[in-house]
């Protein structure tokens, strides 16, 4: 199916999904960006239509498809505007970073019947799915507990960008709980529901921002299990990994490593599941674009829905208020 498509937003996430709609066929793609410089510089390496207003790209250009990468802040209302232009919309994690129209937008959605998808695309990582298919299948027995962890260095994340200057850093939109919400979401879609039990988050102040930079969260799950989430941004050593106990044995996965490994119950190593020669990150993000698309032309419902969303981001904000 060819589509008209919009991408509301021109940086880092919203050039990535540009690329791969193009890269994909997926159909005609306008970029929407208020820096009319990164307009230029977009529409020359893309070769694709752009416009410095969201608004009149949306009312004239009338796209199908809205990709919603733009500041936090405008992703409820951005995405309220779209649905009610008719278009089906993927909205960029986090949801929001408030709880301001989440609900006028989910009954939005539910009344006109339209596919809205939050993008988490970690969900989409070879070694995430491994352990997702394991704890269905019961390998560990019952879930009991989990250690969640990222640790990255944001003035390392976007080279050539002044960290200090991006949404990241942001007292109100961003910081490490917000911008790491993959880890949350990843605890409750892989252990299910949960409310925060203890949580603590420290500012960032070791890289110059009063945004939070450290957190520690503990979760409890309706399942009984509990689950600990380490989120960092001020840690030059990166890691990203999980590691879950249960009834019958344990499961470990490490980024770095690319590997899922299964012990049973008296600690002697089961299998270990290694992540496709080859695999690179990016194909996280095409998986997660054929997973929503095929979600609008199938009407089928979409992993990463708006109440999952809105699940993830109502732990954030609890755990930013701590």
């Amino acid at each position: 199916m060819n589509h008209r498509i919009l991408v509301l937003g021109g940086g880092s996430i919203g050039t990535r999904h540009a690329k791969n709609l193009l890269k994909r066929g997926a159909g005609e793609v306008m970029i929407a960006e208020p820096d009319e410089e990164r307009c230029r510089v977009l529409a020359q390496e893309l070769k694709v239509q752009t416009r410095a207003d969201s608004d009149s790209a949306m009312t004239e250009w009338k796209p199908d498809l809205v990709f919603v990468c733009s500041p936090t802040a405008l992703h409820v209302p951005q995405a309220m505007k779209a649905v009610e232009a008719g278009a089906h919309v993927f909205i960029e994690k986090p949801l929001s970073h408030t709880m301001e129209g989440v609900e006028e937008l989910r009954k939005l959605v539910e009344k006109e019947k339209h596919v809205v998808m939050v993008g988490c695309n970690m969900r989409f990582h070879p070694g995430v799915k491994e352990v997702k298919r394991l704890l269905e299948e019961g390998a560990i027995g019952t879930p009991m507990s989990a250690r969640i962890v990222y640790s990255g260095y944001l003035p390392s994340w976007r080279p050539g960008q002044d960290y200090k200057k991006s949404y990241s850093a942001s007292v109100s939109q961003g910081g490490v709980v917000l911008d790491c919400i993959h880890e949350i979401d990843l605890a409750l879609w892989e252990l299910g529901p949960a409310e925060v039990t203890q949580a603590k988050v420290t500012p960032a102040t070791s890289i110059g921002l009063e945004t939070d930079g450290l957190a520690e969260i503990t979760l409890r799950h309706t399942n009984g299990a509990e689950s600990n989430i380490h989120l960092s941004f001020i840690d030059e050593k990166f890691e990203r990994s999980q590691q879950i106990t249960g009834s019958e044995g344990s499961l470990s996965w490490d980024f770095e490593r690319g590997m899922v490994e299964r012990y049973k119950k008296d600690g002697t190593l089961a299998e270990t599941i290694r992540q496709p020669e080859g695999w690179e990150p990016n194909q996280m993000f095409l998986e997660e674009l054929n997973h929503f698309l095929n979600a609008v032309e199938t009407g089928s419902p979409p992993m990463g829905s708006l109440d999952e969303a809105t699940s993830a981001l109502r732990i954030a904000l609890t755990v930013r208020k701590r």
